[in-house]
């Protein structure tokens, strides 16, 4: 399933819906203002909140959390030693790993599991810059979880790009 994100609206407050495939809303994202940090929240069209996403304080390196049912679910930070172009790597609760690769920047990367490809990152399917798809290739995998974490990719990225 293939789901829509218009980047534009990530400003800090921007409430916006990602759409999937046939244009139905699949998720909204109500961007909470007047927080400590940065937090989202995921909410699927009834109202009911499947992840909030925090930027996670006091921390060496830049990562981002995505919690359900107030449990942290994963965290994603720029890896270690990623040498010749950018990886990020998302940590679940459960120790294992999802790796993140390609080419960040332009939106052009897959998350990974075991060197199975989870979910395709892609901008190429449209003629706007500003939207880019989240292709959620097995079917049970965990979508919204998988969207927060392209969310918080797109939050590392755009700060670690970001002129100073």
């Amino acid at each position: 399933m293939k789901y829509v994100v218009r980047e534009k609206m990530f400003a800090i407050g921007d409430d916006f819906w990602v759409e999937d495939e046939h244009g139905r809303r699949a998720f909204y994202v109500d961007g909470k203002v007047l927080r400590v940090r940065e937090t989202l929240e995921l909410q699927d069209p009834s109202g009911q909140v499947v992840a909030v996403i925090h930027q996670k304080l006091l921390s060496l390196r830049d990562a981002m959390t995505v919690e359900r049912d107030g449990r942290t679910l994963v965290t994603v930070r720029k890896k270690r030693l990623a040498f010749l172009r950018d990886v990020y790597r998302a940590e679940l609760a459960s120790g294992e790993e999802l790796e993140i690769r390609g080419d960040l920047i332009d939106k052009e990367y897959d998350i990974e599991w075991e060197g199975e490809r989870l979910a395709r990152i892609s901008r190429r399917w449209f003629s706007m810059r500003d939207a880019y798809a989240i292709d959620v290739e097995r079917e049970d995998a965990d979508a919204a979880m998988l969207i927060a974490v392209a969310v918080c990719v797109d939050r590392l990225v755009e700060k670690e790009h970001a002129p100073h």
